[in-house]
């Protein structure tokens, strides 16, 4: 009936509301990661110059370049600085969703080949799925100039005020 119809609409309108607010909040908490007001320091050190190009309900795009900063020796994108950087596009991926960040349980990272200082690249963070209180998510970097994957990183993370609640272990 049209008393349905109404209900239903609310519920989308009320959901994709929410849905743009948690994206927003993503996007906010990633830019001040950057700048170090929502981070340690060496967040903001290894993310410097990220550019947020989409960000939506369970993904979020990125573009990059790498910087001298967060190089090796020999000019290549340090593995740790690219393990810092999916970890936190991640939790803003999964933020979008949820709309609050979650620590990782486990984070898996496969390099496939490296970036130079100056190359350009591409970051995507897709949520794979939520079960209970975890949820999963992939992050690919690839090559602008060509799609090339150079890593990819895989996390289950959880409510980081779960961790908080529970009780201490005995071990």
């Amino acid at each position: 009936t049209n008393e349905k119809r109404e209900r239903e609409r609310e519920k989308a309108t009320k959901m994709e509301d929410e849905s743009a607010e948690y994206s927003e909040s993503a996007i906010k908490w990633l830019q001040d990661v950057t700048r170090a007001h929502a981070s340690s320091g060496i967040e903001a050190l290894t993310l410097g110059g990220l550019d947020i190009v989409k960000a939506q309900k369970g993904l979020i795009k990125c573009n990059f370049v790498v910087r001298e900063n967060i190089a090796d020796k020999t000019g290549n994108w340090h593995p740790g600085a690219m393990a810092t950087l999916i970890d936190c596009v991640g939790a803003a991926a999964i933020m979008t969703s949820v709309g609050y960040i979650k620590v990782s349980v486990n984070f898996n990272v496969s390099y496939f080949s490296t970036a130079k200082i100056g190359e350009a690249v591409e970051i995507e963070a897709k949520i794979l799925g939520h079960r209970n209180k975890l949820s999963s998510v992939i992050v690919e970097i690839r090559r602008k100039e060509n799609g090339d994957v150079i890593a990819i990183g895989k996390q289950w993370m959880i409510s980081k005020f779960i961790i908080e609640k529970t009780k201490p272990s005995k071990l």
